[in-house]
């Protein structure tokens, strides 16, 4: 009975192991991915538009400057009270245009038209004591002739119409000094401009100096730019610029008239001063930024926009053969091409490489892309060449 056991159980071994060789001698079929399968990996692909594709260049690269700071009207000025004197009135307001010499109000001039009665009557006063002291010694060199004064009664008389005629000179000098305090009580514009500021209002009692008005001229205005001490030696007298102000979206050509040749104390920056040309928008005080043109060369380009820095090292996502791929990069000057801020491109990437705008986002690498027709058409014709 063991016996006929032992024996079943080592056929029934040997019967799996002839099945198992069979299967293992058929020849394998290769394996093909389902319909499905791959309708399924076709809608998976990523999906680009025009927009989102970007090619490597060379271009003509401007290099710039980035320039900041505010704007500020090459004239301006202040009306001040050149006397101590209650104000009467002011004719403008602020943005109200004004004529160099307009008047513009007035202080009270009260005591000194009295001041000015008060030195013509001293005047007048003066005159008389001297037309006194002339008759006097007319008399008394008609009796020094005849012998019945003396010579030095004479001197004397002479000695008291001089003495008169330099009181008269005193007097007529302190009239025009009150007939100016009179005319300074007058507020008159000193250029042509917009009034800015009223500092003062009709009423207040001002001391001397004190500011009442500011004017400014808008016909030339110019932008102060902090220019750090490493970029001095590349900026020149005459370099164009464009520029943008804030909460305007023009931009206004502008060029550096002046480099400050002292620099500031506590930044050490060094300020530049560019002329803008003239817009309606322009306003003293607003803030600006924009960049200055420094050289042109003709290099090899990509936009800014398209070069990743979320890693260690700044990359592109190069498409190569309908897939993404990360691709390190080693940038040089940064600038401007027509307008765009481009990036010089020294070792990653090859003229004509297709890279992802940032429009399309971050995207891994890897990733299956479905091309706009334009750019699969660019990338047919550099794979025939």
């Amino acid at each position: 009975m063991k016996t006929w056991l032992r024996w079943l159980l080592l056929s029934i071994v040997l019967l799996v192991l002839i099945v198992f060789g069979v299967r293992s001698l058929r020849p394998r079929q290769p394996a093909v991915a389902p319909p499905a399968a791959a309708a399924s990996a076709a809608i998976n692909a990523l999906e680009l538009g025009t927009q989102d594709v970007t090619m490597v260049m060379r271009l003509p690269l401007t290099r710039v400057l980035d320039a900041s700071g505010s704007l500020r009207a090459v004239n301006s000025a202040f009306v001040k009270a050149r006397v101590a004197a209650e104000i009467q009135r002011l004719d403008v307001r602020e943005g109200d245009a004004v004529r160099a010499g307009q008047q513009l109000g007035q202080l009270d001039a009260t005591e000194f038209d009295w001041r000015l009665r008060q030195a013509e009557q001293q005047a007048a006063a003066a005159r008389a004591q001297l037309e006194i002291a002339q008759r006097q010694f007319t008399n008394n060199k008609a009796l020094v002739a005849q012998g019945f004064i003396s010579p030095t009664a004479l001197d004397s008389s002479a000695s008291s119409e001089a003495g008169a005629q330099a009181t008269l000179q005193a007097a007529l000098a302190a009239v025009e000094l009150a007939r100016k305090s009179r005319a300074d009580a007058v507020l008159v514009a000193p250029i042509a401009g917009l009034v800015a500021q009223r500092l003062a209002q009709p009423g207040e009692r001002v001391a001397v100096d004190a500011k009442i008005l500011e004017i400014v001229d808008l016909s030339r205005i110019e932008l102060e730019a902090a220019i750090a001490p490493q970029d001095l030696a590349a900026l020149r007298v005459g370099a164009q610029a464009r520029l943008t102000v804030d909460g305007s979206t023009d931009t206004m050509a502008a060029s550096v008239v002046r480099i400050n040749p002292s620099a500031q104390a506590g930044s050490r920056t060094v300020t530049a001063y560019l002329a803008v040309t003239p817009h309606p928008s322009l306003r003293n005080g607003l803030f600006a930024r924009g960049w200055i043109s420094l050289d042109k060369r003709i290099a090899l380009v990509l936009p800014l926009s398209t070069v990743r820095s979320d890693q260690a090292k700044p990359y592109a996502i190069r498409i190569n053969q309908g897939r993404t791929e990360q691709r390190m990069l080693s940038l040089g000057t940064r600038g401007q091409s027509d307008g765009v801020a481009v990036v010089e491109i020294l070792a990653g990437l090859a003229e004509g490489d297709q890279v992802l705008a940032a429009s399309a986002g971050l995207v891994p690498a890897g990733v299956l892309l479905k091309m706009p027709p334009v750019a699969a058409a660019l990338a047919s014709a550099d794979a025939s060449r």
